[in-house]
């Protein structure tokens, strides 16, 4: 059930369209989501030429002319580079343009504070999940905010509810699609196997719900629901629990709040146009 590398949403439009790409273009894209995957570690200039092979001398006229647009910065040697200030401004872009956002963040916010724990909304990406929305716990305090953070979808609870859908709207095979050649694991807990990961997608189906058992973060237990404003859902909501306070029926009324919420968001979003699907 594993698949091959997952392309990313540039290549499916160019292939789609029958348009040759844009070498320069992608190039430049492969620069900056290198950088991104590092995190708060910066990169060296001979990191991204072996990464990206191609010559040095190409690498840094091309992160010359980033760090003088703003999407790439440099520390004060000129050695070491990172994501720039430019790119902030383009995701922040994002955020305001999206109109489910809109709708969904009054409910995240209302949720986490009538059960006190932390609720996030998602959107399901090639093979991962990015965190578009995030209201913490008062009961823990993040030290970073999740919101423009992605991670594999096989290993978080709105990952799951995502890719259970396209068990009964796609087909198995459209699972593949959403994930890396291996299912490396986060923590002990992670299921790296695939047919393990089926069986746990056909029972997201039939309970209605996912559960990601400290498989993307120790000592936390989290529930979530695909939300079924598209043909195909990519969006998701969750809710994240640690394990010391799972008790009794405390799962039970997490889920049963979380459906209502779910509900609550489909009645208030437009259906979309006959055929079509969600922006991704």
């Amino acid at each position: 059930m594993v698949g091959e590398k997952v392309p990313s949403a540039g290549d499916a439009a160019a292939k789609d369209a029958g348009v040759r790409e844009v070498k320069s273009a992608a190039r430049t894209v492969d620069v900056l989501e290198l950088m991104a995957s590092r995190g708060n570690e910066p990169v060296r200039l001979r990191e991204l030429s072996d990464a990206l092979g191609a010559p040095r001398s190409s690498v840094y006229a091309l992160l010359r002319t980033l760090v003088e647009r703003g999407w790439v910065r440099t520390d004060a040697s000129g050695t070491l580079y990172s994501i720039g200030i430019r790119a902030l401004l383009a995701g922040t872009t994002y955020l305001d343009f999206d109109p489910l956002l809109r709708i969904v963040q009054p409910h995240v916010n209302e949720l986490s504070v009538k059960l006190d724990e932390t609720i996030h909304y998602g959107r399901l990406h090639g093979a991962d999940i990015v965190y578009l929305a995030t209201h913490e716990s008062s009961q823990y305090l993040r030290p970073f905010s999740r919101v423009g953070r992605r991670l594999p979808a096989y290993s978080t609870a709105l990952g799951k509810a995502l890719l259970a859908e396209r068990l009964d709207v796609e087909g198995d095979d459209s699972v593949v699609a959403h994930l890396p050649s291996t299912l490396a694991p986060l923590t002990p807990h992670t299921l790296t196997d695939a047919e393990a990961l089926t069986t746990d997608l056909k029972a997201v189906r039939e309970r209605g719900y996912s559960i990601d058992r400290q498989e993307n973060l120790l000592g936390v237990v989290c529930f979530g629901v695909a939300l079924r404003v598209a043909s195909v859902p990519v969006d998701a909501i969750s809710c994240s629990v640690p394990v010391e306070r799972l008790r009794g029926d405390r799962e039970a009324q997490v889920v049963e709040e979380l459906c209502r919420t779910k509900y609550a968001i489909e009645r208030l979003t437009p259906p979309p146009p006959s055929g079509s699907r969600a922006w991704e």
